[in-house]
Parts: structure tokens; C-alpha cells; sequence
């Protein structure tokens, strides 16, 4: 590791000085069905440095959709072997119907607590096309990092110093 670049990388990422990894995988696991919030995690590590506002907001977004993405090949997998033992109901029926309807763009409310990452889960049940799910995915949890992270930076600027 004799590479400067690699240093400053791992420095970068290092705990609990940055606190990133740990952003990223707080991130990845609340958007899974772990019934957990990773805002609090991105805003702590931008209260603490606030220098690293836009760098939290990248890796908590790439750690929540990752996590979007384990979630829609959890609900791919799910699909096939639900279809091999029940028959879906009338009201989950309208719920699928729904989002076949509006395809990938769907996942932009991937980051809605409690539907949104069951929503990755059934994108992926109904196999809806992998790439644009995970981009609409990727505005939408960005977008929610950049609302509530920003918002609570603008709304306490003496916490981070602001």
C-alpha cells in the first residue's frame, strides 16, 4: 500500500474519524426489511463534520440503494417460489397491478418509510427491468438524504458549525 491514493481512500473511510463505512452500511441495511432509519446516521456524521456534507449524502445513498438492490433480487426470488404455492389475493392483486403500471419509475418512492423498501422487493417480483429500477431507486433515496439531511443542517446550523 505504498500508493498515496489508497492511504487517503482508507483515511477517508476510517473510523470513527469520517464514520462513512458506517454510514454506508447503516444505509444499505435500513433499506432492506430491517425496520431501522439511516437519516440519523448521516446526520450525526455531518453534524460531527460538516465538511463531509455532500460526501455522506453519496455514500448514504450508494449503501440505501445497494440495499434497494438486495431487496428487488430478494423479491425476484421470493416471486418464483410464491407462485409455486398460493394464489394472490384481490387487493394484492390491485397493488401489483399498480405498479405494473408504472413500471420503474415506481421505485422513486423507494425511500417512503415502511412501503418503500417492500417496494424494491416487489419490483423485483415482478421482474421489472434491473437498471432502471435501480436508477429510480437511486434519484429517490438521494433526494430523501437531501431533504432531511439538508433540512435538519439548515434548520440546527450551530449544531454543524454552518
Amino acid at each position: 500500500m505504498d500508493q498515496p491514493w489508497v492511504q487517503t481512500l482508507l483515511a477517508w473511510l476510517a473510523l470513527p474519524e469520517y464514520g462513512l463505512s458506517t454510514v454506508f452500511v447503516m444505509s444499505l441495511l435500513s433499506a432492506t426489511l430491517l425496520p431501522m432509519a439511516s437519516v440519523p446516521f448521516v446526520y450525526g456524521l455531518v453534524e460531527l463534520n460538516p465538511s463531509l456534507f455532500w460526501p455522506a449524502l453519496i455514500v448514504a445513498t450508494a449503501g440505501n440503494t445497494a440495499g434497494g438492490v438486495v431487496t428487488y433480487w430478494m423479491g425476484w426470488g421470493a416471486e418464483r417460489a410464491y407462485e409455486k404455492v398460493a394464489q394472490r389475493a384481490p387487493r394484492e392483486a390491485r397493488a401489483l397491478a399498480w405498479l405494473q403500471r408504472w413500471g420503474p419509475p415506481a421505485c422513486l418512492l423507494s425511500w417512503l418509510p415502511f412501503v418503500g423498501d417492500p417496494l424494491c422487493g416487489v419490483a423485483g417480483w415482478l421482474r421489472l427491468p434491473f437498471w432502471p429500477c435501480v436508477v429510480y431507486m437511486a434519484i429517490g433515496k438521494f433526494a430523501r438524504y437531501l431533504v432531511y439531511v439538508g433540512g435538519l443542517v439548515w434548520a440546527f446550523p450551530w449544531a454543524t458549525g454552518s
